[in-house]
């Protein structure tokens, strides 16, 4: 596995070095229930609530603000669900938009069929959602917006603040999935304006199975897991020390070195932008030019087929945007959403660095993509 050169970070991360040793003792040893009052429990409480200090620091907010749960989807769950059920009297009415990840999509879509309206806004070609377009989709009724921080596909950065002021003038909550965003780009949750921001472990170096819910104080929210009162009584179940201690980690690294990762995945990703434009005159890029995270790069190679580019792509690992299945091509909904033209479209993929990636990891990759996509696709 070592040959192949990953390209696929907004899939998932490796675990850091520096999360692993911090992760180690709980691994070995530090055993303990955080909710025992022996030597033991008391070792994992304190690491426990030192992470969410890590956590906090990184978000910008007070650690009596950060519920630890098993990962982004269950903090988007949370955020949602909870506010449909704690607010249902007030209204039944939510936001969100078309490129959302199934995450939201998925929950929004449950809360339609238990009686819920749900309003879906689109976005422009940069995938970008219009403030105006909030605005004006808000009712009395209305009880959330929930837009994703960034895209996982394209890497557009949504204009949170915004989106955070319009929604707040008109006294309505504003969540934010925050799962490609944290690491990437600042995440401050006092900057954002956002009531509940969900952070997903694994895309920021830490364990699978591991994230955190920001809920801002005086958030009415309802809980979906329970059992105990674990959580300040919010979430149930015995909480996981040994991940919560790995996404501690990865959340003080995050908050020491962001400006240097960010530059670092900033100049793979347009050292690979700019030898894959060289070597193909009519490759299109997807989503906002500047406007996108640092490490993401979304591109059509026109003509051609993403399946059979990566069928073909031997040592790299990276992701389609279409793929073409019985004569039928089918892109992703957030390149639909964005109305590309399927023509182009259809030979999308997605290239992902992380700050872990290498100039001569990047070099080798544009040579391996080029040649997977220099021949047309005849049909589908």
């Amino acid at each position: 596995m070592k040959d192949i050169i990953y390209l696929d970070y907004n899939a998932t991360t490796p675990i850091d070095p520096e999360v692993a040793d911090a992760m180690r003792p709980f691994l070995d040893g530090f055993f303990g229930n955080p909710s025992s009052s022996h030597p033991l429990g008391v070792e994992a409480r304190k690491a426990v609530d030192r992470a969410r200090e890590q956590v906090a620091a990184m978000l910008g907010c007070s650690a009596d603000e950060v519920v630890f749960t098993s990962g982004g989807s269950e903090a988007n769950n949370h955020a949602i669900k909870g506010t449909a059920i704690a607010l249902r009297e007030r209204g039944r009415h939510i936001i969100t938009s078309a490129i959302e990840h199934p995450a939201v999509t998925e929950v929004c879509g449950f809360l339609e069929g238990e009686g819920y309206d749900v309003t879906v806004l689109a976005v422009d070609g940069d995938g970008l959602v219009d403030p105006a377009d909030v605005q004006r989709a808000i009712t009395d009724e209305t009880i959330l917006v929930t837009v994703m921080h960034a895209n996982n596909e394209v890497g557009t950065v949504q204009p949170i603040e915004e989106i955070s002021e319009v929604a707040h003038a008109r006294g309505v909550r504003v969540h934010t999935d925050g799962a490609q965003s944290v690491g990437k780009i600042p995440t401050r949750v006092d900057e954002l304006g956002v009531d509940l921001f969900s952070v997903a472990g694994h895309k920021l170096y830490a364990p699978k199975g591991i994230g955190a819910l920001y809920v801002r104080k005086g958030t009415q929210i309802a809980r979906i897991m329970h059992g105990a009162s674990h959580e300040r009584n919010m979430r149930a179940g015995t909480e996981n020390v040994l991940e919560i201690v790995g996404l501690g980690m990865a959340a003080e690294i995050v908050a020491r070195d962001l400006d240097g990762h960010a530059a670092h995945m900033k100049a793979m990703r347009d050292r690979l932008h700019g030898k894959l434009e060289a070597g193909f005159a009519d490759l299109r890029l997807n989503g906002h030019r500047e406007k996108r995270l640092p490490n993401t790069l979304s591109v059509s190679f026109p003509g051609r087929k993403a399946d059979r580019i990566l069928e073909a792509l031997e040592g790299v690992a990276a992701s389609a945007g279409a793929a073409c299945h019985a004569d039928e091509v089918k892109l992703s909904h957030v390149l639909e959403a964005m109305g590309a033209d399927e023509h182009a479209a259809m030979g999308t993929v997605r290239l992902s660095v992380g700050r872990m990636t290498t100039q001569e990891e990047i070099d080798r990759a544009a040579h391996l993509i080029l040649d997977a996509a220099k021949e047309p696709d005849e049909g589908c």
